[in-house]
């Protein structure tokens, strides 16, 4: 996995024609690259983000984002009993506390395949500073 400008970039290795190929992941839109080595298909990688941004920005279009922040969820009755409990014994919202648990499991699982979580620890911090104001008041 390989991450440039919010895009995440997969990569296999095609055996029968002895190049890695891969693609954008976590977007509607197609784009993938190739290469022969690991830094050919690095660059390839980003190369391909660059240029469909700028496709998309020659076109008047908005690109692709990897991700809006919002998707519906469907669990248990119970589980989302126990979510609302929670919730209510750590003075929390139920948004809150689905988000921290989720972004804890997703990080832990993409560390374990290499792909750092940058993009998680914006919104720490900012969960950090509203808790530091709303403790403040």
């Amino acid at each position: 996995m390989m991450e440039y400008k919010g895009y995440v970039g997969k990569v296999e290795f095609d055996e029968e024609a002895g190049t890695l190929h891969g693609e954008v992941i976590g977007i509607r839109d197609v784009v993938t690259f190739q290469g022969e080595s690991v830094s050919q298909v690095e660059q390839a990688f980003r190369d391909s983000v660059d240029d469909y941004l700028a496709f998309c920005k020659d076109r008047k279009e908005k690109p692709d984002k990897p991700c809006s922040g919002k998707f519906l969820v469907r669990v248990s009755s119970d589980l989302h009993r126990r979510i609302n409990v929670l919730a209510g014994v750590t003075g929390k919202s139920l948004n809150s506390v689905v988000a921290e648990c989720l972004d804890r499991e997703v990080t832990d699982r993409l560390k374990r395949h290499g792909v750092t979580a940058s993009a998680s620890s914006g919104r720490k911090r900012k969960t950090a500073r509203r808790r530091k104001r709303a403790a403040a008041t």
